[in-house]
């Protein structure tokens, strides 16, 4: 059996999506994980689901009034066991190879710090037809110069990296700690799309790209401590850089 494997989820009103990203965990054909679910305040039966699955390798963890899914993941980072950390929101899914295929892929080759590419899908669980993805290797000015890895896709080894803790900048908080893990390793890509991401009318993911420009300089700014026309800068690459995503790395059919 390998090394244990955190999957860190961050879960907000989730009842309605979590069951099937608990269950594509459970189905994992490498069965060394634990997975750490924190209930950011939920108002709805987030919890009451997780409990249900009583699988003793869940934990569960409760703040008591919602805090942001950065303080959520902060909360499942400090609490992991794990060498290896893994990302998993409460509405996406992986295959179930997924653990298995990138744990081969980065211990083979001695990387710390991987992504693959990842499918879309509806509410319903129906394909979109997008397979979304990124450059083979990124260094830190290509992490800079635009968020490429899914969080649902990532996976690092903390032996190297620590335990990452990043400031509550919402929609961004998933950036601020790849920008920190890139600072002491390269990511590389496993060409394989071995996760689903669902896009539901109104969430955070299916919000405009210009909506999202501004938590972008918030980013550079407050939590990586930039001056403002460093700040500019990077927010201006990262909206050329998505320009470039859409046109060579989504496929569509």
């Amino acid at each position: 059996m390998g090394e244990l494997v955190s999957v860190i989820t961050p879960a907000y009103n989730s009842s309605r999506f979590i069951a099937d990203a608990i269950a594509s965990v459970i189905s994992q054909t490498y069965s060394n994980w634990e997975m750490v679910i924190v209930d950011d305040g939920s108002e709805d039966k987030t919890v009451e689901v997780v409990f249900a699955f009583g699988d003793p390798r869940i934990r569960c963890i409760s703040h008591p009034v919602r805090l942001g899914a950065a303080e959520a993941r902060n909360t499942a980072l400090r609490e992991a066991h794990g060498r290896w950390v893994a990302f998993l929101d409460s509405d996406d899914m992986w295959e179930p190879t997924k653990l298995e295929r990138q744990l081969r892929f980065m211990e083979d080759n001695g990387y710390a710090f991987s992504y693959t590419p990842y499918l879309e899908m509806n509410a319903d669980k129906c394909p979109t037809g997008r397979m979304v993805f990124g450059p083979k290797h990124i260094g830190k000015c290509g992490m800079y110069a635009y968020c490429w890895p899914g969080c649902l896709t990532v996976m690092y080894d903390t032996r190297l990296t620590g335990i990452v803790q990043t400031r509550n900048l919402d929609i961004t908080d998933d950036y601020a700690i790849w920008l920190k893990v890139v600072s002491v390793t390269t990511c590389h890509l496993l060409n394989e799309p071995l996760a689903r991401h669902r896009v539901v009318p109104g969430s955070l993911s299916d919000r405009s790209y210009s909506y999202k420009i501004g938590w972008h300089y918030r980013l550079f700014r407050q939590a990586e401590g930039m001056g403002v026309l460093t700040s500019v800068l990077f927010t201006a690459a990262n909206i050329c850089f998505g320009t470039i995503k859409k046109l060579f790395y989504i496929r569509r059919g």
